[in-house]
């Protein structure tokens, strides 16, 4: 594993078009339940969690080499609503498109010729990894960390909120990252065996209430 082909994948500035989300931080803020530095803790630590762990497990079962069809099926599955699969699609697409510039391989080639319009961002981020060289634990971290990541730099934007406070929220979730990273691994090493049920199915209905809420709206700060 090369630290430094990790760092280039889990760096904010690797063109995957995550900037253009907010991870349900625009829906949150609007309804009044992120308000500062302390709401926006226990929304990354609730996000984590939930579609967080789910991400991060089907990171890490595609960069062991599970079939991505298999697993972008598993992930539509876990994710009811509508305008949150259109977004994990669009997101799968652009980083789709930067992980063959970077890293090409014929998986990557195989599952943009499969899904032309884009499988699921965390499924391309693991098939990412493993043409990287990098493990399911790599993959996992960086979809665990990107489902927090997201929603604190898009409240620094809608709040103002000083970005050493948001900052700080990252790095006190440090231990529950690990955590997550490693459940989501373990998860993923059963799917030879279980099947793809073995990966986490934890739900988030805010989020999911709150995305279909934010698709309607005529003006928004961020896509999703």
């Amino acid at each position: 594993m090369s630290r430094a082909t990790l760092l280039v994948l889990a760096d904010g500035r690797f063109p995957a078009g995550g900037h253009a989300h907010s991870g349900g931080a625009e829906a949150a803020v609007a309804a009044g339940r992120v308000t500062g530095a302390a709401d926006l803790a226990e929304f990354c630590r609730g996000r984590l969690h939930t579609s967080g762990l789910v991400a991060a497990a089907l990171a890490a079962a595609a960069a062991l080499g599970t079939d991505p069809l298999q697993l972008d099926e598993a992930a539509d599955a876990r994710t009811p609503s509508a305008a949150l699969r259109t977004a994990a699609r669009k997101l799968g697409r652009q980083m789709m498109r930067a992980a063959r510039a970077t890293w090409p391989s014929a998986e990557l080639d195989a599952l943009a010729s499969a899904r032309p319009r884009g499988a699921h961002q965390p499924v391309v981020l693991g098939l990412a990894a493993r043409s990287a060289g990098l493990g399911p634990e790599d993959a996992a971290y960086v979809a665990a960390y990107e489902s927090v990541s997201g929603p604190a730099t898009a409240v620094v934007r809608l709040l103002s909120l000083d970005p050493f406070d948001a900052t700080a929220v990252l790095a006190r979730l440090a231990p529950d990252l690990d955590r997550v990273a490693a459940d989501a691994a373990e998860c993923a090493r059963r799917v030879p065996e279980e099947g793809v049920d073995a990966l986490p199915a934890s739900s988030a209905p805010l989020l999911d209430i709150g995305a279909e809420a934010h698709a309607a709206w005529a003006v928004r700060l961020f896509a999703s």
